[in-house]
């Protein structure tokens, strides 16, 4: 070939039919030159540690100090290295044990396949190592022993599935054949699957007869080709049974179905059936199994009495993309019948592509040239078709660029000249994503480091800021704090908040709130009033410590929120002082009649403005009610002759504030036929309630008048009384001889004529 690679001559290696066009073939081909060589080694399974695989230095054409300069190394993706390269002898050794059937199962040919990368500059060469297989392994079965219960009247030419036998050797080494042991009733026929896997069958050759031999013992061997030859057994155990003439019979020889990959347990798969032409006991079909491989009796179930399969397990496309099951239905007689499930995996996406670093340079200098390599990358996905197909982007918008060189490596490079003032470092993410549907993705970031100058202005996360404050807060209260981002470094980061100098319904905005320069808190400088002011919009500036300094604004708003500070305000009935306003009912009036309607309104906002209405007193409660939400004022009954022409309710309105506020109105209801009639009891309602007025009035001022003369007249009394008992002594003391026969003199002159001078002048004798 041009490029001299040896490429793979079977289809399945390049992932494409061999019927398709030639054009991809191309496509690929012109890939894999890319690759500076490849060789492929063949060794047998099983080499001890440190046996020679090959001489790669001979076979690429490479001397020993190129790989020593070029720190040749592998590169694989697997957990385990199977060869380790000896680059002070340019050969390749086995690393550790290599068991073929553990590496590859039943594919063949086996084989892996790893990079041999070199550096400065950087090669790359692919090589596959073949593993042979070596007849390590006999032929086993699952089973100790094969059961079966047949009726005599089973006819010739039944057939009985024989449980397979296993053998994880593959080509000669693997199962050849099958034996029977001599009898005279049975022979084996030998059948292979459409993988070319073999399985037996037990023919009936000649009719039992259970009185004859109710029993039969054979033994089935299992023999491979290898040399020298192994081989395995199980016994087959015959029962005979009597008179079940009919077997069960499948509907179809082979079932199909298709399941997805991570289909939760208990999924339906499809539903196998077989009819038995018996009745009774020996039409009861029970189906099972017949032959499971390693691993597949965790993944399926079936329901022995409806024949339903089901999943159990975890299914995975990426192990097994398609699964064949033998189902063998038997009757109560023993007579069985066996069919084919093949079940077709479905791929889902559900691997996500992987991102392996082969090497990363950080940090790199600015004066490097566009094109130049900081990073090496390999991107894999272990999906198939789409789902596999992986593509590989940088995410965000960066002087970076990525390339595919080679299959599955991607080389990150410089795209333009760095600058390390405008930038002091990047990350760079990488985001690879497969073609499944939905896509899967994987992303891995890159931290790649310059330096600064004061060039990026601090930069707000959000746009607009908004806060919350309920109405009559504390002056100096914490409303919200506002955080500005400065990519550049120590002073050229530091950044000092400041309140631009605007005006908020006429007054400036500092003396609404204030901003703490160094943290961006915004302080309440006095108490808010919502029904005043019910938002506050203004601009806070961020300005960075630099020379000369950058800033940048951000818009703030403050939504004042409503408090239940105001009372419902009643606007009808209106309330007057001097004159009487009342709302007239005609006795007439049925039952739902509207009087009057309340009108009240609420200041407030949200709940707290929602008004209910309540009858707080009334001159008869049975006569009317209030409306709740609407405020109507209503008649619950029909009105009779004898209902009071005056009626005087008292309303209460009570908004839905937490604690809530309320307001009561009083409404005069008159009863009556005619505008005289209740003219003539509202007067004399009024001018009872003047003369009562006046009343009280009076009476209050007579009672001050009494009171106050009475407490005077005794005053009075007692100054009397001290006065004459003072003026009475001083008499006494002051009296002579000749006073006292003066006055008994004009005693016996004057005898006992009743005269004041009398009553004084025997006053004073007394005394």
């Amino acid at each position: 070939m041009a490029c001299g690679i040896r490429p793979y001559t079977r289809c399945e290696k390049w992932r494409f039919g061999c019927g398709q066009n030639w054009h991809l073939l191309l496509v690929l081909f012109y890939l894999i030159c890319m690759v500076n060589g490849h060789i492929r080694y063949s060794i047998p399974e099983e080499m001890k540690k440190g046996s020679l695989v090959g001489n790669v230095a001979q076979d690429l054409g490479l001397d020993l100090k190129r790989l020593r300069s070029g720190r040749a190394r592998i590169v694989t993706e697997e957990s385990i290295q199977y060869t380790e390269l000896k680059t002070d002898k340019g050969i390749l050794v086995v690393n550790d044990r290599i068991d073929r059937e553990q590496l590859c199962g039943d594919v063949t040919p086996c084989s892996f396949s790893f990079e041999v990368i070199l550096e400065n500059p950087m090669e790359l060469y692919q090589i596959t190592v073949e593993i042979t297989d070596i007849n390590d392994h006999s032929p086993t079965f699952k089973r100790n022993s094969i059961h079966f219960e047949i009726s005599e009247s089973a006819n010739t030419g039944s057939r009985f599935p024989l449980t397979s036998a296993e053998d994880p050797d593959v080509g000669v080494n693997g199962l050849r054949e099958y034996f029977l042991t001599e009898n005279d009733n049975f022979v084996l026929k030998q059948n292979s699957n459409a993988d070319g896997k073999k399985y037996a069958e037990m023919v009936l050759q000649k009719p039992l007869d259970r009185e004859t031999n109710p029993h039969l013992s054979l033994k089935l061997i299992a023999v491979d080709g290898g040399s020298p030859q192994r081989s395995g057994t199980v016994n087959i155990d015959v029962t005979v049974l009597d008179i079940n003439d009919n077997a069960p019979v499948f509907n179809q020889s082979v079932y199909k179905a298709t399941v997805m990959e991570n289909s939760p347990r208990d999924t339906y798969v499809t539903t196998v059936n077989a009819s038995d032409a018996d009745i009774g006991s020996n039409s009861i079909v029970t189906y099972y199994f017949s032959d499971l491989n390693s691993g597949l009796s965790d993944l399926f179930r079936i329901d022995e009495k409806t024949g339903v399969i089901s999943i159990t397990g975890s299914i995975d496309y990426e192990k097994d993309k398609k699964y064949e099951l033998r189902i063998e239905g038997k009757d109560q007689g023993g007579l069985t019948d066996s069919s084919k499930v093949i079940i077709e995996v479905t791929d889902v996406n559900d691997n996500a592509p992987t991102i392996s670093v082969m090497s990363f340079t950080s940090p790199v200098s600015e004066d490097s040239p566009p094109g130049t390599t900081i990073g090496i990358i390999n991107v894999k996905d272990l999906d198939s078709s789409d789902n596999g197909q992986v593509n590989c982007r940088i995410e965000q918008n960066a002087p970076f660029k990525i390339k595919s060189n080679l299959r599955n490596y991607y080389t990150l490079v410089t795209d333009i000249v760095l600058d390390r003032e405008s930038v002091s470092d990047y990350n760079i993410t990488v985001v690879a994503t497969d073609a499944g549907m939905p896509p899967l993705s994987t992303k891995r970031t890159f931290h790649l480091k310059v330096s600064d100058v004061n060039d990026n202005a601090p930069v707000f996360p959000r746009g607009v800021y908004s806060a919350f404050i309920p109405e009559n807060n504390s002056p100096g209260v914490s409303v919200l704090t506002v955080r500005a981002k400065d990519p550049d470094e120590n002073q050229n980061a530091r950044i000092s908040y400041i309140l631009e100098d605007t005006n908020t319904g006429g007054s400036p905005v500092s003396e609404y709130v204030s901003i703490n320069a160094e943290s961006g808190v915004i302080h309440a400088v006095r108490s808010f009033d919502y029904e005043q002011i019910k938002q506050l919009v203004f601009i806070v500036k961020a300005q960075d410590g630099g020379s000369p300094p950058l800033s940048s604004n951000v818009t703030v708003k403050i939504l004042i929120h409503d408090q239940n500070d105001n009372p419902p305000q009643v606007l009808y009935p209106v309330q007057t002082g001097g004159s009487l306003v009342a709302e007239m009912v005609p006795r007439s009036a049925d039952v739902g009649y509207l009087v009057t309607k309340v009108v009240a309104v609420d200041v407030d906002s949200g709940q707290n403005a929602w008004l209910s209405y309540k009858l707080q007193k009334a001159t008869d409660r049975a006569l009317f009610e209030v409306g709740l939400q609407n405020g109507e004022i209503r008649t619950i009954r029909q009105v009779t002759d004898k209902d009071a022409v005056k009626q005087r309710l008292t309303v209460i309105v009570e908004d839905n504030g937490q604690p809530s506020r309320s307001a009561t109105v009083i409404v005069n209801v008159a009863v009556a036929d005619s505008f005289p009639e209740v003219l003539s009891e509202f007067t004399d309602f009024t001018q009872d309630k003047e003369y009562n007025d006046n009343l009280t009035f009076y009476l209050v001022l007579a009672l001050a008048v009494v009171s106050f003369l009475f407490i005077t007249c005794l005053v009075f009394i007692i100054s009397v009384k001290i006065y004459r008992w003072r003026q009475s002594r001083i008499l006494y003391h002051s009296q002579s001889p000749c006073d006292s026969i003066l006055s008994t003199t004009l005693l016996r002159h004057f005898g006992d004529r009743d005269s004041p001078t009398r009553v004084q002048l025997r006053g004073v004798q007394d005394d």
